[in-house]
Formats: C-alpha cells, sequence, structure tokens
C-alpha cells in the first residue's frame, strides 16, 4: 500500500497548482534555457548547458514527488476540538533549553506537505509533532529526537 500524506484541501488545492506551475511555466523556462545553451557550441564544456540539464532533473524529480503525494493525498479537516492535540490545532508549549533558558513558542500541526518549520509549521509525523498528538492542555510529553529526548508542556491548544 502507498504511503498516505495527510493535508488540508487548501494544502492539496496549493500543492496541484504548484504541480502545474512546474508543468507548465517552469518546463518552458528550463527548456529554454537549454535550447540557448546548445546555442553556444560544444557540450562537453558548457557550463550554462549542464546548469540547465541539472535544473531539469530536479525539476522533473520534484514533479514526480508532487505527482506521489497528490495521487496518494489524504484530505483532513483541520480540528476544532481543544480537548485534545490533534491535526489542525495551534499548540503553544513551553520547554527549557541549554542556551535560552526556559522559552515559550506556539506550533500548528500539519502534515508533512504543508510542514514548514521556519514558520512554526510542523508535521505530525515528526517527533516534535508525533510526541504532542493525543496530549492535553498541562500534560507535559517527551520528544524522542535525534538529538535527544526532551520535554515539553502543553501550555495551551487552539
Amino acid at each position: 500500500m502507498a504511503e498516505e500524506f495527510i493535508m488540508t484541501q487548501k494544502g492539496y488545492d496549493e500543492a496541484k497548482e504548484y504541480l502545474n506551475y512546474l508543468q507548465t511555466e517552469k518546463r518552458k523556462e528550463i527548456t529554454e534555457r537549454i535550447k540557448v545553451a546548445r546555442g553556444f557550441g560544444d557540450l562537453s564544456e558548457n557550463a550554462e548547458y549542464d546548469a540547465a540539464k541539472n535544473e531539469e532533473a530536479l525539476n522533473e524529480s520534484e514533479i514526480r514527488e508532487l505527482e506521489n503525494k497528490i495521487k496518494n493525498a489524504k484530505i483532513m479537516e483541520e480540528s476544532t476540538d481543544n480537548s485534545m492535540v490533534h491535526f489542525g490545532n495551534v499548540v503553544t508549549v513551553s520547554y527549557f533549553d541549554e542556551e535560552d533558558g526556559d522559552l515559550e513558542e506556539t506550533y500548528t500541526l500539519m502534515g508533512s506537505t504543508e510542514a514548514d518549520p521556519e514558520n512554526n509549521v510542523i508535521s505530525i509525523d515528526s517527533p516534535f509533532g508525533s510526541a504532542l498528538i493525543g496530549a492535553k492542555c498541562g500534560d507535559t510529553v517527551t520528544v524522542h529526537s535525534p538529538r535527544g529526548d526532551y520535554q515539553v508542556k502543553i501550555l495551551a491548544i487552539k
């Protein structure tokens, strides 16, 4: 059975839109760059051609990956149940950091396709996200991460 990719309807729609961009506009841009680079002569020493071909391979790889995620998407609604942590909840936690001391952070839990760690949108499949799922306000949970285990306390669930 293929792996399911959990996402919201919005995330699914955005993935389809991005896939369309990669298949049409970006593919055309890369094809044009390859065509221009071919005009520079000897392909064996043509850095522009090599760069364009590498970009083409990366684009095609991203297209295949995105097609697979869309094909195997499982659309889930964001939870309105705030009694425990679910997919789609916004969760505020506190934890201790060696360098910065006590910290408080707020995270949104989504599927891996919509995760954006730089903006505190984390995957429910990540060690951090999976530790939070099912926890209640006031609970302290242990996160098993590659850098070692640590504990976070659930302060609020929205």
